[in-house]
C-alpha cells in the first residue's frame, strides 16, 4: 500500500512524482484518489478470469457502476 502512514503533503508529493514517471507502473492501492490520479487502466481479477479496464479508476466505476471493495474514502 503505497499511501499508508503518510501525511496529506507527503502523499501528494508521492502522487506527483509518480504522475511525472514516464515508465510503467503496477500498483494495488485502497486510497481512492490515488487510484484516480495515478491509474489509466484498471485490471480486476474475478472468479471469472482477468478483465481490463481502460481510462483508469474513474472509467472503471463507470463503467462497472461499482467501485472495487475495501476502497478507503480520498483525503
Amino acid at each position: 500500500e503505497p499511501t499508508n502512514h503518510l501525511d496529506m503533503a507527503t502523499k501528494e508529493m508521492l502522487v506527483e512524482a509518480l504522475a511525472d514517471f514516464e515508465g510503467t507502473m503496477l500498483f494495488v492501492s485502497h486510497d481512492r484518489h490515488f487510484l484516480g490520479r495515478l491509474s489509466n487502466r484498471v485490471l480486476e481479477l474475478t472468479p471469472e478470469g482477468l478483465h481490463q479496464y481502460g481510462g483508469g479508476y474513474t472509467e472503471y466505476v463507470a463503467r462497472t457502476g461499482h467501485e472495487a471493495p475495501g476502497l478507503h474514502p480520498a483525503g
